[in-house]
């Protein structure tokens, strides 16, 4: 999966499609397409320009983030890379499986049609070679004999078909053992492969160890730790201010209608939550969303549609994905292994946009999670349908 920064906006396709404008315009707008356009590509820069910034600005100038970075999106390419060898291995098993199973019918085919052939050559061998010319010479009937003539004429066919059949059968086997064969080698390959991935995997995640023993060294203290998180809630602070600014130009008309769902949402991960919104996490910070602790790649949905404005590495929330839903509504999800989408997709309910992870120094597998409206964190837990993410 790649990470890097696309372009937010594909063409005039998406341009129409984030203004809910119909496919084809009259000539008296065009004007107002083109001018439209030409706004978005702005915005396209700005927010181009806004998510280089925060990696320049919040990892580059640090080295144990830059570290940690580097190493989690290994791990995350090195997780998908596996996980397409595991899927391809187990499509070819299925693969060997059918053939196998055609295998076994054409055996069964060929040794039913084997044995009637045999009974056939047994009956010819008992009536003898010249059976046909004692017949002959032996009938007084000549029609009885045309007759007769006739019955070993079919008979005699039959047997030729039965031996081609046979001797097709016999081919179709060693091609399907060809096949097999072929098979046994990619299946051996892809186990190879997968053992590479492994390996690559592992070492990714060793990486990953040191540079977190590294951050919690340099955080040994209360007021260390606590200059860290500060650090970290300033820079989401003003990513979303950058971004805000940059969205404000080309808003969503979304007509209240996320408002409308509070209480009504479904939860974005299956899970427990660890931290609720306005708790505590030391001195002055205190959560502005939620911590669901899950299982490591558990699906992450969105909980409306809306369209991504960022999807890259943080410090602090990893890898981390923000929708806008329009009338100044965000979403954040935070701590994911890997981002199934990139700035710009359109998603809708439902959608799953990521894998929870442990990215960004989280101990465990957990999704953070919050709701902004405007410059301002809201608790999401009356928005969701269901007091709990248990499932």
């Amino acid at each position: 999966m790649h990470f890097g920064r696309r372009s937010w906006l594909a063409g005039p396709a998406l341009f129409l499609a984030l203004l809910g404008c119909p496919g084809t315009l009259p000539a008296t707008v065009a004007p107002k397409r083109a001018a439209t356009e030409a706004q978005l590509k702005a915005v396209q820069a700005e927010i181009a320009r806004i998510q280089a910034k925060a990696s320049r600005d919040h990892v580059e100038t640090d080295r144990l983030s830059r570290m940690l970075r580097s190493a989690e999106l290994s791990v995350g390419e090195a997780r998908l890379a596996l996980e397409g060898l595991r899927s391809e291995r187990a499509e070819r098993a299925r693969r060997r499986a059918d053939l196998a199973a055609q295998k076994r019918a054409r055996e069964e085919q060929v040794n039913a049609e084997r044995t009637a052939l045999a009974g056939s050559l047994r009956a010819a061998y008992l009536m003898g070679r010249d059976e046909p010319l004692k017949l002959l010479l032996n009938q007084q009937d000549v029609e009885r004999a045309g007759r007769m003539f006739a019955y070993y004429s079919y008979l005699a066919r039959a047997r030729a078909g039965e031996l081609a059949r046979l001797e097709s059968d016999v081919r179709e086997l060693d091609a399907l053992d060809a096949q097999l064969a072929a098979e046994d080698e990619r299946l051996a390959e892809l186990q190879a492969s997968r053992q590479t991935e492994l390996d690559r995997l592992e070492a990714a995640r060793s990486e990953r160890r040191t540079a977190l023993t590294s951050l919690q060294a340099q955080s040994r203290t209360r007021a260390q730790r606590l200059a860290r998180l500060e650090r970290e809630q300033s820079d989401l602070a003003s990513l979303l201010k950058e971004l805000r600014r940059a969205i404000d130009r080309a808003p969503i008309d979304a007509h209240d209608a996320f408002a409308r769902l509070r209480g009504k949402l479904p939860w974005p991960v299956s899970g427990r939550i660890a931290a609720s919104f306005g708790q505590v996490r030391a001195g002055a910070v205190k959560w502005d969303g939620v911590l669901i602790d899950t299982q490591l790649g558990t699906p992450v949905h969105a909980i409306y549609g809306g369209r991504v404005i960022f999807a890259d590495w943080l410090p602090g929330l990893g890898l981390l994905m923000i929708i806008d839903h329009g009338d100044g509504y965000l979403s954040l999800y935070g701590h994911n292994e890997r981002l199934y989408k990139t700035v710009g997709a359109e998603v809708a309910a439902g959608d799953a946009i990521a894998a929870a992870g442990d990215s960004g120094g989280s101990a465990s597998p957990a999704l953070y999670f919050e709701i902004r409206k405007g410059d301002r964190a809201v608790d999401p837990l009356p928005w969701f349908s269901a007091s709990s993410p248990t499932r």
